[in-house]
């Protein structure tokens, strides 16, 4: 049930305006991408209704864009379910990510000037505190906040909107991983940072692949609890 798996707090707010059918995708899909909806739940559109304040019409055009985007399974006579996400899927998915964000180091150790490399620095500040704190959400922000900062400086639009378009999933597979990263994740973007204000292409591109083949390798050989 929805009430008995959801965490105290997690359910978002619909911000004003916009189309609500828009809204509700929105909050649906960021509860599946913070995994406070977890993989194989089942989505009851009544309760979802209830806990977004909404008729159930919405919730099921929500639910349709989400089957459709493959975040959400319609099963005939079952109903919605959280899509389970399959090792190969994972896997594809992290490759594509390793050979994107591998060209945006090496550019940003083209681009970057010292303003970009002290953002790194601040952002990669942010997240060791947050894994000192052992607080996982803010973990995983950090992380996604400081890749998009290395898409940002590699100054290469056209890269940076096919990265965005993999970033809620490189999210989704990332939390789970993020405790079992911990540390180590931040001492290679460290190793980045380091390369990227060498202005060391060669060495930023080795790094990011590294790093980012290390969260797939991570993934893959997950706590299943």
């Amino acid at each position: 049930m929805l009430s008995a798996g959801l965490p105290e707090g997690a359910m978002p707010k619909l911000e004003r305006p916009g189309p609500l059918r828009e809204r509700v995708y929105e909050a649906l899909l960021q509860l599946i991408t913070t995994r406070a909806l977890r993989p194989g739940q089942h989505l009851v559109e009544s309760e979802l209704a209830q806990h977004l304040g909404v008729s159930r019409q919405p919730v099921r055009e929500a639910l349709q864009r989400l089957n459709t985007d493959g975040w959400v399974d319609l099963r005939p006579a079952q109903g919605a379910f959280v899509h389970e996400p399959t090792e190969d899927e994972a896997d594809q998915l992290l490759t594509v990510r390793t050979l994107l964000e591998a060209e945006a180091a090496r550019l940003a150790a083209v681009n970057a000037d010292a303003q970009g490399v002290a953002e790194l620095e601040e952002l990669c500040r942010r997240g060791e505190a947050a894994v000192g704190r052992d607080e996982v959400d803010a973990v995983v922000e950090a992380n996604a906040a400081f890749h998009a900062r290395v898409m940002k400086l590699a100054g290469n639009p056209v890269l940076a909107e096919l990265a965005s378009q993999v970033d809620r999933r490189v999210r989704w597979y990332y939390t789970p991983v993020a405790r079992q990263r911990g540390a180590q994740s931040w001492i290679e973007h460290r190793e980045l940072i380091a390369a990227i204000a060498d202005s060391d292409e060669v060495r930023a591109t080795a790094v990011m692949r590294k790093h980012t083949e290390h969260t797939r390798n991570s993934y893959h050989h997950r706590d299943p609890g």
